[in-house]
């Protein structure tokens, strides 16, 4: 028997895998982060592309495939959510560090990549998991039957000045303005790709966080999770 998902969608740095992991602990749901699934496949890119003396967004993904189910690459139930397990251990430390981030968006566009992960998500639901699933995608390639989609989104500034905030900055105009135009030229690039581009599902309800605080936008999914649900 599959379990039920709710979808958060949305741009870079709206917050989706924060809000997602309050609203799994509110619901008594498990937070699902696909992004972890594609870093640690873009972790075994990197090694192939070692072994190789290449750049590992040049290495053919049916390689970093094979190399990832060889070396046992999967997500195991961590606590509230889920872990990613490679070689029998955990890897969420190397999987944030710096040169994965570099690789990741570039190894994630991959359609074999996306597929398999996509199987993988899928796989953990179908065991009967009710899960919180954040991504660019769950609500409208992954997951489209949820019956809670959300598209997350706020302002680039504010999207800006809460990751400055995160790295223990004082916001600055220069930074703040950097930031933003980096974002923007993000949401240019993410919308228009042709693999996976971040759109917002026809059905999905519209959340704008720029003037809501972290407490008021997770309760606010929340209070629609109970909603659905109960209806359902």
């Amino acid at each position: 028997m599959s379990g039920t998902v709710i979808a958060i969608d949305g741009p870079a740095a709206s917050g989706k895998s924060s809000t997602a992991r309050a609203v799994a602990e509110a619901l008594g749901f498990a937070h699902l982060d696909s992004g972890s699934l594609y870093r640690a496949v873009t972790l075994v890119a990197i090694g192939e592309g070692e072994r190789r003396g290449t750049d590992p967004a040049g290495v053919d993904p049916d390689t970093t495939l094979r190399s990832a189910e060889d070396r046992g690459l999967l997500l195991y139930p961590d606590g509230a959510g889920f872990a990613a397990y490679l070689d029998g251990v955990p890897v969420d430390g190397p999987i944030r560090e710096p040169a994965v981030t570099r690789y990741v968006s570039a190894v994630s566009a991959m359609p074999a990549v996306r597929e398999w992960v996509n199987a993988r998500l899928r796989s953990l639901v179908r065991s009967g998991r009710n899960v919180v699933v954040d991504g660019r995608d769950i609500g409208t390639v992954v997951f489209p039957d949820a019956p809670l989609k959300v598209f997350l989104t706020a302002s680039p500034e504010a999207r800006a000045g809460r990751r400055i905030s995160q790295r223990g900055h004082v916001i600055d105009v220069d930074e703040l303005a950097r930031e933003t135009a980096a974002l923007a030229a993000r949401d240019e690039a993410d919308s228009a790709r042709p693999v996976a581009p971040l759109r917002r599902a026809d059905d999905a309800v519209d959340i704008d966080s720029t003037r809501l605080t972290f407490e008021e936008q997770v309760g606010r999914i929340v209070a629609l999770a109970r909603e659905r649900l109960h209806a359902g």
